[in-house]
């Protein structure tokens, strides 16, 4: 496996990819271009959480994708849109290895969890807004395949994670118009890029209700979309594996229904 961390912004080590790569080498020579998963963990956009990063890469890569982390900006450089600008950049230059990661670059899709999840939809909706991309990136090579938005804060308003919300603006006490700006379902429109999203309808920390208005934007724009809402299951439940020590009263188990979110996920990147 090809492990190597990349650094995306000369002034700032922190924003960084670390690759999980399948080699193509002997027997394996034959196999590619794969297909690829960027992976944006959560953390309200003040930390980035560990058991949403390499072990969703992991259960990604189980499944034949060649897969990414990306380390964004968060804290005091939260602000939007440069969160989204490193995702652009990330996306630039996945694709401008592509041999080197043997991925097809027209089969980047990006999956985010929670706050990641706002990133993630905001990737889908705003890949083609000007202050999405940096000057000299061509036009489109930020633009992914698809977006999974796993119990994301999908909405800025009056549903919204409010601490990511004050990230996001830079402001602990947000107008209206501040936080439609970068409100992924207030923009939904004809570019979006296909969705499949999931969410647990018990979440104690993102309301479920950003799931259906996310959902019904997609849907009223007429924009590839698949669904999944389970009945149980708390905040956090990343990729549902043992590996991620998801242990708490509400879910002391592996629930192999909500775990098997993945391969459906995977079945629906077949589908794009």
């Amino acid at each position: 496996m090809l492990c190597e961390t990349v650094y995306l912004r000369e002034d700032d080590k922190d924003i960084r990819l670390e690759t999980y790569i399948s080699k193509k080498e002997g027997d394996m020579s034959w196999v590619g271009p794969r297909d690829c998963m960027l992976v944006l963990p959560g953390g309200a956009y003040s930390f980035l959480a560990e058991r949403e990063a390499e072990p969703a890469a992991k259960a990604f890569l189980a499944e034949g994708f060649n897969c990414f982390v990306l380390y964004y900006s968060i804290g005091e450089k939260a602000k939007f849109p440069r969160p989204l600008q490193d995702v652009s950049l990330a996306i630039a230059h996945i694709k401008r290895n592509a041999e080197k990661y043997n991925i097809n670059p027209d089969r980047i899709f990006v999956c985010g969890f929670s706050a990641g999840g706002h990133l993630a939809a905001s990737t889908g909706v705003f890949w083609n807004d000007p202050e999405a991309a940096f000057q000299g990136m061509e036009p489109g090579e930020n633009k992914p395949a698809g977006v999974v938005i796993s119990y994301g804060v999908a909405t800025l308003g009056e549903y919204t994670h409010f601490e990511t919300c004050q990230n996001v603006t830079g402001n602990r006490e947000p107008s209206w118009e501040e936080r439609d700006r970068w409100s992924p379902d207030k923009h939904v429109g004809p570019d979006t890029v296909p969705v499949f999203l999931w969410h647990t309808q018990t979440d104690n920390c993102v309301d479920i209700r950003n799931a259906a208005i996310m959902t019904n934007a997609l849907i009223f724009a007429g924009v590839p979309t698949e669904s999944h809402i389970y009945p149980h299951g708390p905040h956090g439940l990343s990729a549902m594996r043992a590996e991620t020590g998801y242990v708490e009263a509400s879910c002391p188990d592996i629930d192999p229904h909500i775990a098997y979110w993945v391969k459906n996920c995977t079945s629906w990147t077949k589908k794009v």
